[in-house]
């Protein structure tokens, strides 16, 4: 059966479900009704499932649309699958939401259905970020929890995230049996929406409270933030849910001149003043470098509308605000915070990163004497490997080059609340020795490495995007290029296939990581390109990584249009 015929089957079996309301089935209507059968394809041409951030779609009729249904049904299977592993016991769950479109009428959904299942529920009573969710499960002692969230996604977006007891989001085999319990239900009409408010519960702040004193233990340099409180910082949180916690945060750590972004400082979902609500991007963070300038700020911060990463910009030697790209900004943060552990603490500790993020960690590991593992991207991964790790090593670190952060293991998810915490310490650690932000990440390299990174992201919407994302990957994997602009390939590693070739030698070795769908090329100069489907948007993406030595502060600018120059032939060749 080709796409157009699945979604008239699936649109269809909307229209006779006595469960879908009358305003959706009108819509379905319309789409079916229309020439061009292109949107009635996107809305039903499959069934939403779990990528690397769980569920997550534009809002919408349709098996392919975020909506009540859909979420219901994901919600129901769940619900399932936790009665299915935990027979007999009484089962909790908790649930947060943010500032996006629909998000609180979601998590009622999510309430309702949870409670209809003769399952407790702790419900935010307003929206919060998501690591605040990841905490509260373990707090709580829940069983599972959900957080209604698209992350940095634009505003048609949203997203229902799933996460098991131990604070993570769902990794293989819960995702996928979720998805088994979801495909079992076999209408909508299984689903239980008739809620049960005796068994909801409105999370105080007290789990708030708790939160903070967990960052609060681990902060380092707590003198130099008694002495430099008075650092200027700017914050935005990009219309988002960090507005109700980071400002709390720092404040509770000492700082006493934080200045918001005030014209987003008010919760919006439909994110007036951005393009798009991504801390990586320039234009999101125009705003905040704006204020940082009128102000001569020492850090510049922006969250994203869940509060799990954080953008970062600081000065340069000429007193102009730039941004840190994802790699500069967590390389920073290990630097200063490995640099702060004692010896014990790092022969006993650990830190983590995604295979996609900057080898230059590595390097700083390596040489200043903890262990660095590397996981699969997205966050459950660093996460999952915390609990193999439980007993053996301590967690001290982790983070993913796409400005994710996380730090100690009270939370098991990136966190963007305490990453600001951590570098508004930073900023005054540095202040109080006299340096800048700028000098700390020049000399970084010049006693670790340059490395440099570059990111190409090739949208593909639709499911004429989604197959030509597969037939790229196809191509990659089944024909792969010896060469990448004017440079011999050496190593190819699949992670699909779990094969690493050596072109060299000619020998294969096993990747011992769970399989996915990456192929990662290591060139004959030391440039490694990583190549992936993103598991949250239409995209593919090509991470570029170049790297060579710094051998003196002067010769920065040199070297960095060096590497430029050296990343923008990279990507030339990838397009073309």
């Amino acid at each position: 059966m080709d796409l157009l015929a699945q979604s008239i089957a699936r649109a269809n079996t909307w229209l006779n479900s006595p469960v879908v309301d009358t305003d959706s089935k009108d819509s379905i209507k319309k789409l079916l009704a229309d020439a061009n059968p292109k949107q009635l394809i996107d809305s039903f041409y499959k069934e939403l499932e779990f990528g690397t951030g769980g569920l997550r779609g534009i809002m919408g009729v349709g098996s392919n649309c975020m909506n009540k249904y859909t979420l219901g049904a994901a919600t129901q299977g769940l619900a399932n699958y936790l009665k299915k592993s935990l027979p007999g016991k009484e089962i909790k769950v908790a649930i947060a939401y943010d500032c996006r479109n629909n998000s609180a009428l979601f998590a009622q959904v999510t309430a309702d259905v949870f409670s209809a299942n003769g399952i407790f529920v702790y419900l935010f009573p307003e929206l919060r970020p998501t690591p605040l969710l990841s905490f509260a499960i373990r707090h709580l002692q829940c069983d599972s929890g959900v957080v209604i969230t698209a992350s940095h996604n634009p505003k048609e977006y949203n997203g229902y995230k799933a996460y098991w007891s131990d604070g993570a989001q769902l990794v293989p085999p819960h995702d996928k049996n979720v998805i088994d319990e979801v495909n079992a239900i076999g209408g909508y009409e299984n689903i239980n929406f008739q809620s049960d408010a005796s068994k909801i519960s409105r999370i105080s702040k007290e789990v708030e409270e708790a939160y903070y004193n967990n960052v609060n233990r681990l902060i380092p340099a707590k003198e130099s933030i008694k002495r430099q409180h008075e650092i200027p910082l700017v914050y935005s949180s990009l219309h988002g849910a960090g507005i109700t916690m980071v400002p709390e945060c720092l404040s509770k750590l000492g700082f006493t001149n934080l200045i918001l972004v005030n014209e987003q400082s008010e919760p919006d979902g439909n994110f007036p003043t951005v393009q798009s609500p991504n801390p990586e991007e320039q234009s999101a963070m125009e705003l905040a470098l704006k204020k940082a300038k009128e102000v001569n700020a020492e850090l510049v911060m922006a969250t994203d509308p869940d509060t799990d990463r954080v953008g970062i910009g600081i000065k340069d030697k000429s007193g102009n605000y730039f941004l840190l790209n994802g790699n500069q900004a967590f390389s920073l943060m290990m630097w200063f915070i490995m640099k702060n552990l004692s010896d014990e603490e790092k022969k006993n500790g650990y830190i983590a990163k995604t295979i996609v993020t900057t080898e230059l960690v590595d390097t700083i590991a390596s040489k200043m004497g903890i262990e660095c593992f590397n996981t699969l991207t997205g966050f459950k991964y660093i996460a999952e490997l915390m609990g193999k790790m439980e007993g053996k090593k301590t967690f001290v670190a982790a983070g993913e080059e796409s400005y994710g952060y996380m730090v100690g293991d009270f939370v098991r998810d990136k966190d963007a609340v305490s990453a600001c915490a951590f570098f508004a310490a930073l900023a005054a650690s540095a202040k109080d020795e006299g340096h800048t932000l700028y000098d700390w990440l020049v000399q970084m390299y010049v006693d670790f490495g340059f490395y440099k990174e570059g990111l190409v992201n090739l949208v593909r919407k639709g499911a004429e995007g989604e197959q030509e994302i597969k037939k790229m990957m196809e191509k990659f994997r089944n024909s792969p290029p010896t060469q990448i602009a004017g440079k011999e390939i050496v190593r190819i590693l699949d992670y699909k296939t779990s094969v690493e070739k050596n072109v060299l030698t000619k020998s294969d070795s096993t990747i011992t990581l769970p399989k996915s769908d990456v192929i990662q090329f290591y060139l004959e100069d030391g440039t490694k390109i990583s190549v992936r489907p993103s598991g949250t948007e239409p995209k593919i993406k090509f991470y570029i990584s170049v790297h060579t030595q710094l051998k003196s502060a002067k010769e920065f600018d040199s070297v960095d249009n060096e590497l430029t120059h050296k990343i923008k032939e990279l990507e030339r060749a990838i397009i073309e």
